[in-house]
């Protein structure tokens, strides 16, 4: 390994998962023509790599915040392009990086182009949760969770991070932001194990997070993706304590499952038709339209009520979802608000993403194992768009609970 060649990341090479990294080489030759890779192993074992040429300037320098690569996992100047083309070995896979306390751990290398000789290494600790934000455990009554609270004495906005399957990630980054958040699955086990969904559990969860002493919120923020935020335009609709609802990329109906609440049905649940899947090449599946029509006369009963919520919408939608018509399913709830006189939403959609809506700077995942059709579905979305998509939109989220889910500075003090 050369002892001159310098590969750098600034501000520093320890940094937040949601936050960009400057990527600098130099004492390069000049002109010299160099392979960057990076590497990073997910929770499960899995080794995803990408790779880009870069030529250095004529003082031997490269910022790939300025400089355009050549070719490899991407062309152009993309400064986060390393991360965003992190591929596995196999078709279909997810990368996994859902648990809190251990940070994302990527390694960037600078290899010489004609010998592939490595000339310069550096590691980049992308952490979930900031200096001082606490995680705990939760298992009270019929929901288990975790909840992240912010450093300092508050009082702190709340929000209940909803997800089809526990994943720590969004919770821990919005915690980071100043929010007490509580991140819950909308199931306790597989689907395919599920007869029924209960909403009491939910209700539960929201009166938990409600009575924590940093919060200072009355009400709660929910942020839901795809069936979890059909579930969550149900919590807005028929229980107490919901300020605002963040939906991304799911149905205006209640989907998979009856929806019960009080000990009684309040909503059937719209189902697919798995003839309609649609098979690809890579083996995943295209479930976008096995999904019942939401405005036939029959199925109009599981249309959630949005419109009887005392609640903020903001809805979020990608063009190339390959798994719901969300950008159909967002206009149809659009307009529903509209005919009842409704101004309490906001909408956002994004030509050329798919359904995988994530905090920034993750890999691309354009495939991997759908729970509900327990098969490998096909996401949609290009991955450069996708990204930048990405990017804005968790800037949005974090504007609108801050704009919609107020703290109460006489209620906090109540509780301390």
């Amino acid at each position: 390994m050369s002892s001159q060649v310098r590969l750098r990341l600034l501000p520093s090479d320890r940094c937040l998962y949601d936050e960009p990294i400057q990527v600098k080489m130099s004492h390069l030759r000049s002109r010299q023509v160099v392979t960057i890779k990076a590497s990073s192993t997910d929770e499960k074992g899995v080794l995803f790599s990408s790779s880009a040429t870069y030529r250095a300037d004529g003082n031997g320098d490269i910022d790939l915040v300025r400089d355009a690569s050549l070719s490899g996992s991407y062309v152009g100047v993309e400064p986060m392009g390393l991360l965003r083309t992190l591929k596995p070995n196999t078709l279909n896979t997810l990368f996994m990086k859902e648990k809190a306390l251990e940070p994302h751990i990527v390694k960037f290398s600078v290899h010489d182009k004609e010998q592939d000789k490595v000339l310069a290494e550096v590691t980049n600790e992308r952490l979930l949760m900031a200096d001082g934000v606490s995680r705990v455990s939760v298992k009270e009554g019929s929901f288990h969770g975790v909840l992240f609270t912010p450093p300092g004495a508050g009082p702190f906005p709340a929000v209940l991070d909803l997800c089809v399957v526990i994943s720590e990630r969004r919770g821990a980054l919005l915690a980071n932001k100043g929010f007490v958040v509580l991140t819950l699955p909308i199931f306790q086990g597989r689907p395919c194990n599920l007869k029924v969904l209960h909403l009491d559990p939910l209700e539960e969860a929201i009166i938990y997070l409600l009575h924590q002493p940093k919060v200072g919120s009355k009400r709660i923020g929910i942020v839901s993706k795809s069936k979890a935020a059909d579930v969550a335009l149900s919590l807005a609709a028929f229980v107490p304590g919901v300020e605002a609802v963040v939906w991304i990329n799911g149905c205006s109906a209640n989907t998979a499952f009856p929806l019960f609440y009080k000990k009684r049905q309040i909503l059937p649940a719209l189902m697919f038709d798995a003839k309609n899947l649609i098979p690809t090449q890579s083996g995943a599946v295209i479930g976008k339209y096995a999904v019942h029509d939401t405005l036939k006369e029959e199925n109009r009963a599981t249309l959630v009520p949005i419109e009887q919520a005392n609640a903020h919408f903001l809805f979020v939608a990608s063009e190339d979802d390959l798994c719901w018509d969300s950008y159909t399913y967002m206009m149809e709830m659009i307009e529903k608000l509209k005919r009842h006189g409704k101004k309490n939403f906001e909408s956002v959609c994004y030509p050329k993403a798919g359904h995988f809506l994530e905090p920034p700077y993750g890999p691309f995942c354009p495939s991997s194992l759908n729970w509900f059709l327990e098969k490998q579905g096909l996401w949609g979305g290009e991955s450069r768009p996708h990204s930048l998509a990405e990017v804005s939109m968790w800037k949005k989220i974090q504007e609108f609970l801050k704009s919609h889910v107020s703290c109460d500075l006489e209620q906090n003090k109540a509780k301390l």
